[in-house]
Formats: structure tokens, sequence, C-alpha cells
């Protein structure tokens, strides 16, 4: 889980500085590729398995929808109006939102401390979002990039849920394939809609490295072991793991991005952390 936060930290980072190029282009572009670099290890297996793809298609279907669809086309897009520690502290709010929603959506019984967990993490993700005016009585501005992001956070709780629950039936690069070359499928409106607004994309070095990047690393690497690691301990202790996300987003952002890092983004992230492990680590107690 460390590789897998350290390459979603490399995701906002370099989501950020190719923002230049449109999000449905940086989504579109970045999962094509991961589509033709895993197609000749992957196209023999996916075929062989084809009938657990069709059986389980409708789980499968929207585990392609907010993992790999619209979860990073929603930070792309968030990218283009807020900063990479921004997105970076609000996708920390995750392990919180997707306790939340197996309590909503799968009824399992939450005790007072995860309540109260998660309102610790929305409070330290408002502190962010505001800059620190929600106690300071400045005005709050609030920025599209930060409202896109609940658009994220919420694709990816879903799919922490269900991949839980369904990717152990697939065979991980298989599943990996078939998630990006149907992410394609879908996005692929979208992008031409993108392109006939405001003209086609003219990609240089920067951009296209980039993109090999993000279609190897996150698409990929990340998404294997991300799953690999939920199966194995299960989406909360996973998810977990994403409280490093601020920690090495920030650090890159400022080195290399010259963001500058305030005490709103310090101490946001700290309550997000704090809430999140009052969240997940309080499971286990209130069950006894």
């Amino acid at each position: 889980m460390i590789l897998v936060v350290l390459f979603y930290s490399g995701n906002i980072l370099t989501g950020k500085a190719i923002n230049d190029l449109p999000p449905f282009t940086i989504a579109f572009l970045r999962l094509l590729f991961a589509f033709l670099v895993l197609a000749p290890f992957a196209w023999r297996t996916a075929w062989k398995h084809r009938h657990l793809f069709l059986e389980k298609r409708r789980p499968f279907f929207w585990m392609t929808i907010t993992g790999v669809t619209f979860f990073n086309t929603f930070i792309y897009a968030s990218l283009q109006f807020t900063t990479a520690s921004n997105v970076a502290v609000l996708e920390t709010a995750i392990p919180a939102v997707t306790i939340l929603l197996a309590a909503i959506l799968l009824s399992e019984k939450l005790g007072w401390r995860q309540w109260t967990g998660a309102a610790v993490s929305g409070i330290g993700a408002l502190i962010v979002v505001t800059e620190g005016a929600l106690f300071t009585g400045g005005g709050i501005e609030w920025n599209p990039g930060d409202v896109l992001m609940i658009g994220a956070i919420l694709c990816w709780s879903a799919y922490s849920l269900l991949v839980k629950t369904y990717m152990g039936f697939f065979p991980a690069f298989a599943a990996v394939f078939v998630m990006n070359g149907l992410s394609v499928v879908i996005l692929l409106p979208f992008t031409a809609a993108e392109w006939f607004l405001l003209g086609l994309p003219q990609p240089g070095m920067p951009e296209t490295a980039g993109i090999v990047y993000l279609g190897i690393f996150p698409s990929i690497i990340a998404l294997i072991l991300f799953n690999k690691a939920v199966g194995e301990m299960g989406a909360a202790k996973a998810s977990v793991f994403l409280n490093l996300l601020p920690v090495f987003t920030m650090t890159g952002a400022a080195a290399w991005l010259n963001e500058t890092i305030r005490l709103p983004h310090i101490g946001g992230a700290l309550i997000v952390m704090m809430g999140v492990w009052m969240t997940a680590s309080s499971r286990g107690k209130d069950k006894k």
C-alpha cells in the first residue's frame, strides 16, 4: 500500500503539472495507453474468462465506472481549479466516507467512535477547503475544484466496497485490462465533445511523459496492488494508508509545482488523518 499511495501521489502531481490538457483528454489518453500496454499480456486471459465478465457484468460495470472511468476524471477536472495539496487532503477523507457508505448501502452498524471520526474528518476537510476561514470568521469562497472532489471521493468509496465483494472473481491483469478498455469506450464521446469545443490537443514532451507515467503506474501497477491489498486486509484498512497521501503530495507540490503549503493545509490534513484513524481503528472495538 505504500507504493500505491506513492503512485497515487504522483497521479495528482502529474495531473496538475499537465493540466494544460483538459480533464477528459488526460483520463482518456491515460487509459488508452494503459489498455495498449496491457493488451499483449492480458487479452488471452480476458477472453478465456469472458464468461466471468458476462456473468458478473453489472458489478464489474459499476467497479469500472467508479474506480477507473470517472474517479480520475473528477480528479483531473478538480486540478483545473484547485491545488494538488487540496486534492490530496480531500482524497484522504475516502476511508471515512467508505465506512459511512458501508453503513448506508450494506447496513453495517457504526459505533459512536466511528460517527465521531467521520465528523472529525469532515471538519478537517472543511478547514482545507475554506483555507481556515471556517473558524476565523473570514469570507468563505468555494473553489469549484474542491466541490468536484466530492465526486471523486464518492466514486472511490463505492469502488472500494465493490472490490472487496467482487474483484476476487476475476484474474487481476485481465480485470484491469477490461476495465481500461471499457473506460476508453465510455470516455470516447466525452473526449470527442471536449476536442470539438476546445480544439484538438497538441501535447508536447512533458505532457506525453506525463501520460506515459499515468498510464503505467497509477493505471496498472497501483490499481492491481490496491485490489490485492483490499482482498487481503479489507477496504477500510487498505484505505487508511491514504493518510500518507498528503505527506507525499504536499512535499512534491512544494518541491516540483512551487505550491505554497499553508497552515490550514497542514492542520486540516492532521485533523482528517485523526478522524480516519478514529473511524477505522474503532471498528473492531465497537463490535466487541
